[in-house]
């Protein structure tokens, strides 16, 4: 087995076997799990007890009103203004909502008065506005004559439907552009967390053994370069065991949830009924084309260019996490400023994509972006949804394997200098100059 193996093999058996790496692999789930038990609690927690509120309908408009969530709405029963304001005092009630007329029908906005000895709260306030503005648009509807139906006739959904000229069936659709739209969005916000996370992990490595000492040892039997790549390939093996061990027991945190919360199958079957003036038959059409244009996608080139370029971006950023941790001293903080240089593309080609990509994948910033090899292994993941010129893509991959080769030579250079200094601060200047020391 060669030298290198035998790094890799101890970097990762190192690693997978420490309690931290086994604790945080497991707590990941977990906060998974609490997270959405909170975020389903919250989404069912009744703010207060119930809101009584009197309506008095000066004019007739809304009549009664069916209760809502934390509100329940009770008629006047002919009692005025004044008697009811004393219930509200007594505490017999929390409010009186008045509805005055509304003079005029051309009217687009109409004030209601709240009379109550508490704040309103924007989500009662929120419920009360939609139940009364609802009711009174039907009492405007049925005062004009107008039928329902051919009101709803009015509305139409505009779809764009992509036709070629040249009379060639490109396939595209009206879904197309929101497919192409969640798949480079996925794989672009994955390439960004992993080449962040285990980049930043190959530093604190390279750091751990510098400071305890751990590399003197191991450079008298290996060259600086093979320890170098070796802790490169062997951290990037840990992290993407913790990442397809968090995929793993996430998916089983969602078979846990419906048990923990106690939802039966026939609550599920109800959650999952179309809302109201939603034709079923057309969202199971509209499921059927998605899944359709998902089919269409050219996955095994989608696939390999993501693992190509989640390589490439992954020894570029990783080789260069790896010369800033041998540049580092025993204080972090110092060498923080040194890690600025490597962070600032990453963060860059993402925002290039979530401002630039999601309006136009195809504009010449996304061209460049995807074709420096720098933003490319963030950029060009997002554009192979849409179907790129396989020209740019050819390129765009020869130039993120160079790109990788090359630096990963330069950080190679730095790291057999910086990684046996001790005692003095490596500036960027002084960086620099290691990249010619001779030996």
């Amino acid at each position: 087995m060669s030298k290198l193996s035998l790094i890799i093999r101890r970097e990762y058996l190192t690693r997978v076997r420490k309690k931290s790496f086994i604790i945080a692999t497991l707590l990941a789930p977990i906060g998974i799990l609490i997270y959405l038990l909170v975020i389903i609690g919250l989404s069912t927690y009744q703010s207060g007890d119930e809101l009584k509120v009197v309506i008095m309908d000066e004019a007739g408009m809304v009549g009664q009103l069916p209760d809502a969530k934390g509100v329940r709405f009770i008629p006047a029963g002919g009692k005025s203004l004044k008697q009811l304001k004393t219930e509200v005092t007594d505490q017999k009630i929390d409010g009186v909502l008045r509805i005055p007329r509304l003079g005029t029908f051309q009217k687009k906005e109409h004030t209601v008065f709240y009379y109550s000895n508490e704040k309103l709260a924007p989500e009662k306030s929120g419920i009360i506005e939609k139940k009364v503005g609802e009711k009174i648009r039907d009492f405007k509807i049925d005062s004009l004559h107008l039928s329902r139906s051919s009101l709803e006739m009015l509305d139409t959904d505009i779809s764009i439907d992509p036709e070629s000229i040249s009379g060639e069936d490109n396939g595209d659709n009206k879904y197309t552009a929101g497919v192409g739209l969640v798949v480079g969005g996925i794989m672009t916000f994955l390439m960004f967390f992993m080449v962040m996370l285990y980049g930043q992990m190959v530093m604190r490595s390279v750091m751990e053994e510098k400071t305890s000492r751990i590399v003197e040892v191991m450079m008298s039997s290996v060259r600086p370069f093979d320890l170098m790549m070796g802790k490169i390939i062997g951290t990037g093996a840990v992290g993407l065991t913790q990442m397809v061990a968090w995929v793993l027991l996430s998916g089983a945190v969602t078979f846990v949830i419906p048990l923990i919360m106690n939802v039966d199958p026939a609550q599920m079957q109800s959650m999952s009924t179309p809302p109201p003036g939603m034709d079923p038959d057309q969202m199971q059409g509209d499921a059927v084309r998605i899944f359709a244009e998902l089919g269409k996608q050219n996955w095994p080139l989608i696939i390999g260019s993501f693992i190509i370029f989640f390589l490439g971006g992954y020894f570029i950023y990783a080789s260069m996490f790896a010369a800033i941790g041998s540049a580092m001293g025993d204080d972090m903080g110092e060498g923080q400023s040194l890690t600025l240089p490597v962070v600032i593309p990453i963060v860059l080609a993402f925002y290039i994509v979530s401002m630039a990509g999601l309006r136009n994948p195809d504009s010449n910033l996304m061209i460049f972006a995807s074709l420096f090899p720098l933003f490319s292994p963030i950029a060009m993941p997002f554009r192979m949804a849409f179907n790129p010129p396989w020209w740019q893509v050819a390129l765009s991959l020869i130039l993120v394997v160079a790109t990788a080769i090359f630096f990963v030579w330069m950080a190679g250079r730095i790291y057999r200098v910086g990684i046996l200094l001790y005692g003095k601060k490596g500036s960027l200047k002084e960086i620099s100059k290691w990249l010619f020391y001779k030996g």
